[in-house]
């Protein structure tokens, strides 16, 4: 059975740092390229960070570059976000994501809340 748990949310002020962490089970985790998502209210998704599970090959959405890490630790089957130098504008419900191409499967995680202000 599949599962995945984020955790790692919360409310920082703007400068501050958080760390997000993506728990994954029941799938073969270095089959999938891993991203996180955000979301905030009345957006759409987009995406921040991706890791792609050949190469670990990194890429980041321009607002996020030089303040955001994604990083995983396959014995652990866990994918991380480190945020720092956080903005008010990057408030939003963020999301694990894994994604295999052949055959095609997609996961998404539950959800963590990261609201930066002060």
């Amino acid at each position: 059975q599949v599962h995945l748990v984020e955790s790692g949310g919360g409310l920082v002020q703007p400068g501050g740092s958080l760390r997000l962490s993506c728990a994954a089970s029941g799938f073969a985790f270095s089959d999938y390229t891993m991203s996180w998502h955000r979301q905030a209210p009345e957006k759409e998704r987009e995406l921040v960070a991706v890791i792609h599970n050949i190469g670990g090959i990194t890429d980041y959405a321009d607002s996020v570059k030089g303040r955001f890490t994604i990083s995983t630790d396959h014995a652990k089957s866990m994918l991380y976000l480190q945020m720092n130098n956080l903005r008010p504008e990057d408030t939003a419900t963020y999301y694990c994501n894994f994604q295999r191409i052949m055959p095609p499967k997609t996961y998404w995680g539950q959800g963590t809340q990261v609201t930066v202000s002060s």
